[in-house]
C-alpha cells in the first residue's frame, strides 16, 4: 500500500502478505506448471489491488460516539433495541440476531447488550435467599472493570475458578440493579429496592452507585420512613444520610413516632431516639410509640405480647422515656393505667408531681429541649388605617421558596388595630395546588402591632427551590394591622427565603404589603 501525504509526497510503503483463498492458490500453481513467462503468468493472476491513502497530520482522533452521535434510531432499529432491553430485564436474553452489533453505534451500547445475557457468559450467580433465588449470567471482564471486589474474586491472588457463585445475602432485584449500572452505566432505582441496592453497592464497592442510592433516599426522606432509614444509615455508615434522618425525626417527631416504620427499627436505634434531647414531641406520644414497638418486637421474638414481655423487650430503654415530664393528665390517663409500670413506680411518679420532697426516680425527669422555631419576617414596617385591613371571608395568600429543606410549623399573623380581639384563622399550605397542611384555630390579639403565632397540627416538610403557597382566611374584628415595605428575599439564619405574589390572594396581600408577615419554621 503506497501512502502519501496531502502534498503528494511518499510517506510509507507497507507490504502485506495475504493468505489467498484456495481457488487463487490453485490458479497460481497451474500457471507456474505451464512455464509461462512472468508477464504472461502475472496476467492470469488476480490483479494486484492497491490504494492511495491521504494522511492528514495533526488531526484529533474521533471516538465512536463522535462519529455516530446519539440520535433517535430508525423505527426498525428502535424496536429491536427495545426488545433486547426488555428481554434483558426479564432475565437471560436470548442470543441476539446476526450482526446485532450493527444496531449499536457505541461501545457502551454494545456492552449494554451483554447485561443479564447468557451470550459469552463465563460465570453465573445464584442470588437470593433459599426459596427465592434467581440465576443470573455474568462476564468476568466486565464485572472486574466495574468492581474491585469482582476483580479480586476473578483475577486476584486468591481467585477461585468457579462457574457458579452463590450470593444468599443480596436480593435478586438489587443485584440486577447493580449489574445494570456496571454494564450499562445506568442507574435504575426504586423505592422498594433502593436499600437492598445500597447494600449490594457497599458489599461490592461500587461507590458511585452507593452515592446515587443515598441521594435517592435523601430526596424521598419523610416522617414515614425516617426511623427505618436512620437505622439503615447507621448500618451502612452514611453520616450525611444519618444527619438528614435526624433533622426529619426532630422536626416531625410525632409523625415519625406514629409511623409504621418506627416499629421496624432495631433496639439500638430505639434507644438512640428515646435519648434524643431535641425530639420535638409530647412525652405521651413517645411513651405510646415505645409500647407499640414492644408489641411488634414480641412478635419478632415469638413471644406473647403480654405486659411482662413488653417490659422485658424494652429493658432499660423504658427508663429513657421521660414519664415525669408528661402533663399530669397524660400520665394519669395514659402511662399510669398502661400496666407497664410497677405499683411502686406509679406511686413515686405521682409523688413527683405533687409532693414537696420528691422521691428518686429511675426515669429521666428533665424535659427535652426540643427545637427552637425560627421566624422569617418579610415586612420592614406595619401600619393601620381606618378603612383597612378588613376580613370578609376573603383569602390572604403569598408564595415562597427556600434554598434548604425546612419544616413550616405555622404562620405569624397580625391582630386587631382596634383593641384586643379574638380571631378565627384557617391556615393552609399548598404545593402546586395540593394541600400539604391545614388547620383551623383561634388566636387572641392584644391590640398591639405584634405578630401572633398560628400553628399547624404537625410541621410540614418544605423542599428547596420549589414555590409553596401560604394562605389564611381570617374571621373576627374587621380591622387589623397590615405589613408594608415588603421584601422579595429575606435571609433568616442559614436559610434564604424568596417571596412572590399568589393568584390565590383575593384580599390584597402581596409581596409589598398585607397579611402573613411571618413564616415560623424549624431548620
Amino acid at each position: 500500500i503506497l501512502m502519501v501525504d496531502e502534498k503528494g509526497k511518499n510517506m510509507k510503503c507497507l507490504t502485506f502478505f495475504l493468505m489467498l483463498p484456495e481457488t487463487v492458490k490453485n490458479r497460481s500453481k497451474k500457471s507456474s506448471k505451464k512455464g509461462n513467462s512472468s508477464s504472461s503468468s502475472s496476467s492470469k493472476l488476480p490483479p494486484v489491488c492497491y490504494e492511495i491513502i491521504t494522511l492528514k497530520t495533526k488531526k484529533k482522533k474521533k471516538m465512536a460516539a463522535d462519529i455516530f452521535p446519539r440520535k433517535k434510531p430508525a423505527n426498525t432499529n428502535t424496536t429491536a433495541v427495545q426488545q433486547y432491553h426488555q428481554q434483558n430485564l426479564n432475565n437471560n436474553n436470548t442470543i441476539p440476531a446476526p450482526n446485532w452489533q450493527g444496531l449499536y453505534p457505541t461501545i457502551r451500547e454494545r456492552n449494554a447488550v451483554m447485561f443479564n445475557n447468557d451470550l459469552m457468559a463465563d460465570v453465573h450467580f445464584v442470588v437470593g435467599p433459599p426459596g427465592g433465588t434467581q440465576r443470573l449470567p455474568g462476564h468476568k471482564y466486565v464485572l472486574a472493570v466495574g468492581s474491585s471486589v469482582f476483580h479480586a474474586m476473578f483475577y486476584g491472588e486468591l481467585a477461585e475458578d468457579k462457574d457458579e457463585i452463590r450470593i444468599p445475602d443480596v436480593e435478586p432485584a438489587a443485584f440486577l440493579a447493580m449489574l445494570k449500572y456496571i454494564y450499562c452505566d445506568e442507574i435504575d432505582l426504586a423505592a422498594d429496592t433502593v436499600l437492598a441496592t445500597l447494600y449490594a453497592a457497599k458489599k461490592y464497592i461500587v461507590p458511585h452507585l452507593a452515592r446515587a442510592c443515598v441521594n435517592f433516599l435523601e430526596t424521598s426522606l419523610s416522617a414515614k420512613n425516617a426511623c427505618v432509614l436512620l437505622s439503615q444509615s447507621c448500618l451502612f455508615e452514611e453520616p450525611d444520610l444519618t444527619q438528614r434522618c435526624w433533622e426529619v425525626i426532630d422536626a416531625q417527631a410525632e409523625l415519625a413516632l406514629k409511623s409504621e416504620g418506627f416499629c421496624d427499627i432495631d433496639f439500638q436505634t430505639l434507644e438512640s431516639i428515646l435519648r434524643r434531647e431535641t425530639l420535638n414531641a409530647k412525652e405521651i406520644v413517645v411513651f405510646e410509640a415505645a409500647l407499640n414497638w414492644a408489641e411488634v418486637e414480641c412478635q419478632r421474638q415469638e413471644l406473647t405480647a403480654t405486659i411482662e414481655n413488653k417490659r422485658k423487650v424494652l429493658g432499660k430503654a423504658l427508663y429513657l422515656i421521660r414519664i415525669p415530664t408528661m402533663a399530669l393528665d397524660d400520665f394519669a390517663n395514659g402511662a399510669a393505667q398502661s400496666g407497664i409500670l410497677t405499683l411502686n413506680e406509679t406511686n413515686d411518679i405521682f409523688l413527683w408531681y405533687t409532693a414537696a420532697k420528691k422521691p428518686e426516680l429511675q426515669f429521666v425527669s428533665k424535659p427535652r429541649k426540643g427545637l427552637v422555631p425560627q421566624r422569617c419576617h418579610r415586612f420592614q414596617s406595619c401600619a393601620y388605617r381606618s378603612n383597612q385591613w378588613r376580613y370578609r371571608g376573603r383569602c390572604d395568600s403569598i408564595q415562597f421558596a427556600v434554598d434548604k429543606r425546612v419544616f413550616i410549623a405555622g404562620f405569624g399573623l397580625y391582630g386587631s388595630s382596634c383593641g384586643s380581639a379574638e380571631y378565627s384563622a384557617k391556615i393552609e399550605l399548598k404545593r402546586q395546588g395540593v394541600i400539604l397542611g391545614q388547620n383551623l384555630s383561634k388566636y387572641f390579639s392584644d391590640g398591639s402591632s405584634n405578630t401572633f403565632p398560628v400553628w399547624f397540627e404537625y410541621p410540614v416538610q418544605i423542599e428547596p427551590d420549589t414555590f409553596y403557597t401560604a394562605s389564611v382566611v381570617l374571621d373576627g374584628n374587621e380591622l387589623s394591622y397590615f405589613g408594608q415595605e415588603g421584601m422579595t428575599e429575606v435571609q433568616c439564619g442559614k436559610v434564604t427565603v424568596q417571596f412572590q405574589c399568589s393568584s390565590d390572594s383575593t384580599n390584597g396581600t402581596g409581596v409589598q404589603g398585607g397579611q402573613i408577615p411571618e413564616l415560623i419554621f424549624y431548620a
